[in-house]
This record gives structure tokens, sequence and C-alpha cells, in this order.
């Protein structure tokens, strides 16, 4: 049997039209902190990476880049497009995250309860999807 690598998770990252505003969004709803801003020249991009205890998050605002596809913005559509779909973050009461990020303005996409488990969707100020689960 071959051996498989060892790794563990480091980071997930989205593009954004606005960096700036995406620091401020991901910091007030959902208490990231700026850990560093960088360019990335081959890319034409500004970035910044945010952190909340162990996690990080990298963010990237890329000149020219196209905007995020309306179907994009909807959990049931999403799956319908191959590529990655969202990250998601383990939450130990749904209904109290709800309760904290909808008092903040965040913009709850999705939410399910079901039998198999809860969970919602957020979408970030630009649209992207991000996943929280009750575990």
């Amino acid at each position: 049997m071959t051996k498989t690598p060892d790794f563990t998770f480091h980071h997930g990252g989205v593009s954004v039209p606005d960096l700036d505003a995406a620091i401020d969004w991901y910091g007030r709803v959902l208490g990231f902190e700026l850990e560093r801003k960088f360019d990335i020249e081959a890319a034409n991009a500004r970035a910044a990476m945010i952190k909340r205890g162990p996690l990080r998050f990298e963010l990237f605002e890329v000149e020219g880049a196209n905007p995020l596809p309306e179907d994009r913005r909807h959990p049931p559509s999403d799956l319908k497009t191959h590529g990655n779909k969202h990250v998601a973050f383990k939450v130990d009461d749904m209904d109290e995250f709800l309760a904290i990020v909808e008092a903040k303005g965040a913009d709850v996409a999705f939410v399910v309860r079901e039998d198999f488990g809860k969970g919602c969707f957020l979408r970030d100020c630009a649209g992207n999807l991000i996943e929280f689960v009750e575990d």
C-alpha cells in the first residue's frame, strides 16, 4: 500500500470586488481580524489574510475579475455548477448563531433544519456562500 502524505487544513480563500469592504464585513459579522495585507503581482491582486483563533481565510481583490454569477449566490443552484462550493464552520447552537449574525445585518441565504442536522448559509458582502453547521 502506498503511503499518503500528511497534511492539515491551512486556509480557505474567496475573491471579492472590494478588499477593504470584505475585511470590514468578515470582522464585523464573523469576528475575523486582519493578519496582513499583501499584493500578488502575478494575478494583479490585492490580498489579505484574516484570522479568528486558529482559522485563517484569504481574501482577494483582483483587477478586472468577473462578478459572481447569480446562480452561485443560492445554495441549491450553486450545486449545479462544478467546482469549489463553500467553506463550512462549526457552531454550537444554530439558533443563537443566527440571532447574532442577523442582528449584525448578515444576509442569510438558506437555513437547513433536517433529521441529519442543522445548518445555514450566509452570503458575504460580495455574495459568496459560507456554511455554518451545528455539530
